[in-house]
């Protein structure tokens, strides 16, 4: 892997996380890309969910299966275990109720993957020391006009997954591109998690 990753690199690394043939919920999956790839390259199936009229249009023209819903209305229209695979890249900061959506994507699915802005980030912090919210590529908006509703770190993730039940099988970190082993915490603007139900 080289040692900044493109756009389509880092698609790609998310999907190496996905297990192939896997039957995939993507939560929150904009115009498809990452659905689309998963179902080309690796021989999965299923479905994505998005809000935005654009998005949804955009998943249309790309083949992937889509459904218009508000995620705040939860996944009642899902039974226990319909998917192998639920993901949740840079949704679950917008959700009011993350815990109950956490949840959720566990009981649905076998695996689930998210991914989210890491406010622990050393440049959010020393934003923080001097007395501004961080505005950065992973937290672009001023916090008066911010779509996140809430923000969080590595450890607190890890927290809410340790209070859930959940068994973290592995997470990193990403930053410009690049893949952040070694203290994501302090090191990676972005975080991500592949967890599954607790035995």
């Amino acid at each position: 892997m080289s040692a900044v990753m493109t756009h389509v690199e880092r698609l790609q690394r998310l999907a190496e996380l996905v297990p192939e043939g896997s039957r995939v919920l993507d939560l929150g999956c904009g115009g498809g890309e990452l659905l689309a790839l998963l179902c080309s390259q690796r021989h999965c199936s299923g479905y994505g969910i998005e809000l935005d009229d654009a998005k949804v249009h955009e998943c249309v023209q790309r083949g992937v299966n889509v459904i218009q819903r508000n995620l705040e209305e939860g996944l009642s229209l899902f039974d226990d275990n319909s998917f192998d695979v639920v993901l949740q890249l840079d949704s679950l900061q917008n959700l009011r109720n993350t815990e109950a959506m956490l949840r959720e994507t566990a009981r649905v699915g076998r695996i689930g993957i998210v991914s989210f802005p890491n406010f622990a980030h050393w440049p959010h912090r020393w934003s923080v020391l001097k007395g501004r919210m961080p505005v950065s590529k992973s937290l672009p908006y001023q916090w008066y006009d911010t779509p996140n509703i809430r923000v969080t770190t590595f450890k607190d993730f890890a927290a809410l997954a340790h209070k859930n039940g959940l068994h973290v099988l592995e997470s990193f970190g990403l930053h410009e591109g690049r893949e952040v082993r070694r203290w994501p915490n302090l090191r990676a603007s972005t975080a991500v998690f592949k967890f599954e139900r607790g035995g």
